[in-house]
């Protein structure tokens, strides 16, 4: 096998890709998922209360997890993340206080793909919320099912960050992207670190998202390219037009439900 020390546009080819995004889960390699749905793995999770609560149970689901982010599909699916929907209502009530206050004092927040003020975004909610409500948000990011899939995925330790997302109407929809770190850099500085650095970031992070409402399909849940995360040049690839091409050909989207997590590779 040849070694490639570093990725450029030439490193990108887009049947290699095509092959590994062509894959079909196997439900033998998850076997504590509910249902696979568009090859995504569902979870149940106040089932899983037992198998958390259990160590020797509890560090194999975690395994699962690993696998199903690292080399398995890159997403899953925590169907009842939150049981108790009245932690969800309060933490939204919070944030639109927050958006409301925001907007008076200083306009509209910047967003990554839509325009400035289309959506309504609230940058550093994980501290925020911790301000204007201690015990909303002990409630909500002390929830045990997240923190074990975050430990899946980065071990004991690890450090949150959150940011609302309230998508209006009619917004525009985010483009084929890998996330943060190197997803966030231009190609020209992306191709400047070595192919083992574009090996690590997608485990420096995990990427997760929380439903506060019920998002159907046609509300726009997260685009998704399962498999994608094994590209190893694809911090150069998704920049192109045939892999962006290629991605709103076979994307998948699943529709949550108020409550619902979803969590997924930074590099998917």
């Amino acid at each position: 096998m040849t070694h490639v020390a570093y990725f450029d546009d030439e490193s990108c080819v887009l049947d290699e890709f095509r092959a590994l995004t062509s894959q079909t889960l196997d439900a033998a390699a998850v076997p504590s998922a509910q249902a696979i749905t568009q090859n995504i793995p569902i979870y149940d999770t106040p089932s899983l209360a037992p198998k958390l609560s259990e160590a020797s149970k509890r560090r194999a689901l975690l395994a699962e997890w690993g696998w199903v982010l690292g080399q398995g599909p890159g997403v899953l699916v925590l169907r009842a993340a939150y049981k108790d929907l009245g932690v969800i209502d309060a933490a939204s009530a919070a944030y639109e206080a927050i958006i409301a206050r925001e907007k008076a004092q200083g306009g509209a927040q910047a967003d990554h793909f839509a325009t400035a003020g289309a959506n309504d975004r609230v940058w550093n909610s994980l501290q925020k919320l911790c301000m204007v409500d201690p015990m909303v948000f002990a409630r909500y990011f002390g929830n045990p099912a997240l923190a074990a899939v975050c430990e899946a995925w980065l071990g004991p330790g690890y450090q949150m960050t959150a940011q609302v997302n309230l998508v209006r109407p009619g917004g525009q929809a985010q483009t084929a992207h890998r996330d943060y770190h190197l997803g966030f850099q231009s190609g020209e500085v992306a191709a400047q670190f070595p192919a083992h650095v574009h090996d690590l970031s997608p485990v420096m992070t995990l990427q997760g998202a929380i439903a506060h409402c019920d998002m159907p399909v046609e509300s726009g849940p997260t685009k998704l390219l399962l498999y994608s995360q094994l590209y190893r040049p694809g911090y150069m690839a998704y920049r192109r037009d045939d892999f962006r091409a290629y991605f709103e050909e076979r994307f998948v989207q699943l529709p949550l439900s108020k409550g619902d997590a979803v969590f997924f590779n930074p590099a998917l």
